[in-house]
């Protein structure tokens, strides 16, 4: 069952469900909560990297760099781009509820999408939220830290989880406080 505001509210005033810094008045919608993109950026370097070795953490390194984008200034998303950012916001699952990020449809009319894949938050996860951010259009998009970006829908489920992301589960991203480059070579096929 998808919460709406109703019951994001209510979750929220518990405590239970937690999204700070969060304007309850501007972001709050009827089912879902907009989510603000930070400031935090990690762009792919155009090198002579024949192929990346999902196994290989130098690698990653090799291929990405880390920026701020300063308070006044913008990003500039190129047709083709992909960069990861993340929200704004803290946020905390608990473990009733789990969640998704989806893009918001006005920035999906510009050819903006907020993630390729990973658009699932699971249940126990406490963090900000990693986004995997491409221009699929022909033109370039400015996107300003701050703008709402995407929105994060919430949702009950059947029974409270026993085995939350983030309690010894090898969970790698638990508690990122800005984009993280993958980290699959941590994955146990690969040790």
């Amino acid at each position: 069952m998808i919460l709406s505001d109703t019951d994001l509210l209510r979750e929220l005033e518990r405590g239970s469900l937690v999204v700070s810094p969060l304007d309850i008045d501007r972001q709050v919608q009827p089912a879902s909560i907009d989510m603000k993109l930070g400031r935090d950026i990690i762009e792919f370097d155009r090198t002579g990297i024949s192929c990346i070795h999902p196994d290989s953490e130098e690698e990653i390194d090799q291929y990405t760099t880390e920026k701020t984008i300063g308070e006044d200034e913008e990003l500039i998303l190129h047709p083709g781009d992909f960069i990861l950012g993340s929200t704004k916001e803290w946020i905390e699952i608990p473990n009733h509820l789990v969640a998704r990020i989806e893009g918001r449809s006005s920035l999906g009319r510009l050819a903006v999408i907020v993630h390729a894949t990973a658009g699932w938050v699971d249940t126990g996860y406490k963090g900000r939220v990693t986004l995997e951010l491409s221009n699929l259009g022909a033109a370039p998009v400015a996107l300003t830290p701050g703008m709402r970006i995407g929105q994060m829908v919430v949702l009950e489920l059947k029974s409270k989880c026993t085995r939350p992301y983030g309690s010894g589960r090898d969970s790698k991203y638990q508690n990122q406080r800005g984009p993280e480059a993958s980290q699959i070579q941590e994955d146990q096929e690969f040790n």
